[in-house]
């Protein structure tokens, strides 16, 4: 929704636009990349307030930028992402992306709803007013995402419905409920008919044919979680917007690639989804997106337009996109179009400066009690068995994917229990229900981490954050929940009865409250840790907390059990 001008306004605009009065910024001769051609021409860029007036002609204003040997573009759109996958608080994020180019993020808040529900959403939205970036808040549509897990929170669509009109509001966050949607539950039903004249996100991995036809015609627009080019264009020949995602552990843009083109351009979101601090350090943010795919042969116009234009406009976002008059004063400008490499960041019209992120209102901290969990033993973790080996479903990861496989095995007893197999890489995974509701443990294998000594646990456990951990024997795996617990939610890696690693994440046991360069070193140190415990995933963690999730193919697990997404049901 564009600002209501007043009158006076509109004639400052009009005469900054004309050269009649000086701007308030401009950009002096600068590259202005046209998103409508690819071709980059020199000129000024004249802002007034938050709005572009002009560009091309010659300029004078209050302030004036040298912009010679830089390209200018338009503020780059995440197009779905979870703050909370960051680590960090949504002001910390905030602070940490908008500097490599990211002004406006669509985001969903339902981590932290899934631990402290209408709280959470709140806490989002009091950020999303102070932030310097244009911050949008989804409405989390599946909390719980499923009834096979146990969250902190329900949130139904008359507990949704007060917010759909918040001026940081689109619509529903991703409607991950498929087998819902397709079985026509009432309460899915509700949520969709409650917002069917707004933008309903989607996630609908592997679905195809009719049941595709299904989701979509019930008002779901678009999706992050389409993982293969003939996934996507059979998504996008039916009017699905796909949202090319690399993440932290979800790595989507190789098989994507290909698609992005001129003529599907328009149809293309970037969105990073989950990804923490350390990768933003290291290969960035929706600039590293830009970055991958020109270096796949993408051609920088196709690539651009996507990460912008094609984002805005999908999300109604009408105002941004372009380097034009009348569009918002979003703009990156470049030291390189093909290398997209960031040399500083105009945002509402104003230079992003470090006394920017400074002078915005605190906002309290919310969720610092959030993991209710007694501490447990070693035999919170033994699994009985009577005999030999035993027969058993495990699930078997994908390195950059969050998809898993259901591979069979027959599990070795030791002692009159189940226990891990290091010689086959067969590790043992629990998931320990945390809300203080009733205590439930879910144990179960797991086949790809590598881990060849001690055991690593984390409170972030998708969606519903129940704490997860993975080891070699029982002993170390109480060693690293019980330090978790007493953390107040992180990560935690031990080994022999010893923490080795950690990082503290109180806020809802998903976000550290510390600036995002101190949880970067933190995970660096995990990082190591891990790495000594012998895994070759590079990001162990977050692989773990995808395990949990139990509307993604094929085999996962929760607090209640294995779980069967295939069937949709408990193993």
């Amino acid at each position: 929704m564009r600002e209501k001008l007043s009158e006076s306004r509109l004639a400052d605009i009009i005469d900054q636009a004309r050269g009649k009065a000086p701007a308030d910024v401009v950009v002096k001769s600068v590259g202005i990349l046209d998103l409508t051609s690819g071709e980059v021409a020199t000129g000024d860029i004249a802002i007034a307030g938050d709005r572009i007036v002009g560009t091309h002609e010659t300029y004078h204003g209050a302030l004036e930028i040298d912009g010679r040997g830089l390209v200018a573009v338009p503020g780059f759109i995440d197009s779905h992402v979870h703050c909370e996958s960051t680590l960090v608080s949504p002001l910390e994020f905030d602070r940490c992306v908008v500097p490599r180019g990211t002004t406006t993020a669509i985001c969903d808040p339902h981590e932290i709803c899934n631990v402290l529900g209408i709280t959470g959403l709140k806490y989002f939205l009091d950020c999303a007013a102070v932030t310097v970036m244009d911050l949008r808040v989804q409405l989390s549509s599946c909390v719980p995402a499923t009834h096979l897990e146990t969250s902190g929170a329900t949130l139904e669509a008359a507990d949704l419905l007060p917010f759909k009109h918040h001026p940081k509001v689109l619509g529903l966050a991703e409607f991950m409920n498929v087998p819902g949607v397709l079985a026509k539950d009432p309460g899915v039903l509700a949520k969709l008919a409650a917002f069917s004249d707004v933008q309903i996100d989607g996630h609908s991995p592997l679905l195809s044919s009719y049941d595709l036809n299904a989701y979509i015609a019930a008002g779901v627009r678009n999706c992050h979680e389409t993982t293969s080019a003939a996934e996507a264009r059979e998504k996008l020949a039916k009017g699905m917007q796909i949202l090319v995602r690399e993440g932290t552990v979800s790595k989507d843009l190789a098989a994507l690639a290909e698609l992005i083109t001129t003529e599907r351009a328009p149809f293309l979101s970037l969105c990073t989804d989950d990804r923490n601090p350390l990768d933003i350090a290291e290969e960035g943010h929706v600039d590293h997106l830009i970055r991958a795919a020109i270096g796949r042969g993408v051609r920088p116009l196709d690539v651009y337009r996507a990460a912008t234009w094609s984002a805005a406009r999908h999300f109604g976002l009408v105002d941004r996109g372009l380097v034009a008059p009348g569009q918002r004063a979003d703009l990156v400008l470049l030291e390189d179009l093909a290398t997209c490499r960031v040399h500083s960041v105009i945002c509402r019209g104003t230079p992003v400066t470090p006394d920017r992120f400074r002078a915005r209102p605190d906002v309290p901290l919310v969720g610092p009690d959030s993991v209710k969990r007694a501490p447990v033993s070693a035999a919170t973790f033994r699994m009985p068995a009577v005999g030999g080996p035993v027969a058993s479903p495990v699930i078997g990861i994908r390195p950059g994917q969050i998809l898993t496989d259901r591979r069979e095995f027959e599990l070795a007893v030791r002692d009159g229990a189940v226990v891990a197999d290091l010689g086959r890489d067969l590790l043992k995974v629990a998931v320990l229900e945390r809300h203080g509701r009733h205590g439930g443990v879910g144990l179960g294998f797991v086949t790809g981490f590598g881990i060849t000594r001690g055991a690593i646990a984390s409170s972030i456990g998708h969606d519903s954050h129940n704490i997860c951990v993975i080891g070699c024997n029982d002993a170390d795996m109480a060693t690293a929940v019980n330090r978790l617990i007493a953390l107040r939610g992180g990560f935690v890696a031990a080994v022999d009865g010893n923490v080795t690693a950690e990082l503290a994440l109180p806020i809802a046991g998903l976000m550290s409250d510390r600036p995002f360069e101190e949880v970067e070193q933190g995970l660096r140190r995990l990082r190591a840790a891990v790495a000594a415990m012998g895994t070759p995933l590079h990001e162990p963690f977050l692989q773990m907390a995808f395990l949990a999730l139990p509307v993604i193919p094929h085999l996962r697990i929760t607090d209640r059990g294995l779980v069967d997404v295939d069937r949709f049901a408990l193993v």
